[in-house]
């Protein structure tokens, strides 16, 4: 009499993460992601910790959460994951203003993004390693 269990969304060989409410536009959150994208994860994990950009470390605890939903809720060899994909959306958009001349209102938009990171686990071969 219960309800179907829902599918999952990613595949078997996936886990990701997602982070929301990110205090930045989505066009500078995406010059970080695209940094990431396709890569290993220590290695990815290392481009970020040495990425002079602000939003950066809050990428990088993204980036390990969804290190950590694959290894505990989906058994997945972490040396073997990659960054399958790193995706940004918009969020809101707070509007704020600040008077100007002549009686004029300068308008201060203050853009929220969100992040959703994939990892994908992938059997390395015996040509890769060389």
């Amino acid at each position: 009499m219960s309800k179907d269990k829902n599918p999952r969304r990613v595949a078997d060989n996936e886990a990701m993460a997602k982070l929301r409410m990110l205090r930045t536009s989505p066009q500078k959150l995406n010059l970080v992601a695209a940094l990431i994208r396709g890569k290993k994860v220590d290695k990815a994990l290392t481009d970020l910790t040495f990425s002079k950009k602000r939003i950066a470390q809050d990428v990088k605890k993204c980036l390990q959460s969804a290190i950590a939903n694959a290894e505990n809720n989906h058994n997945l060899d972490v040396d073997e994951l990659i960054v399958a994909e790193a995706y940004v959306g918009k969020n809101l958009t707070m509007k704020r203003g600040r008077p100007r001349a002549r009686g004029r209102f300068g308008k201060i938009i203050k853009p929220f993004s969100e992040i959703t990171i994939k990892v994908r686990q992938v059997e390395e071969t015996a040509g890769e390693q060389a």
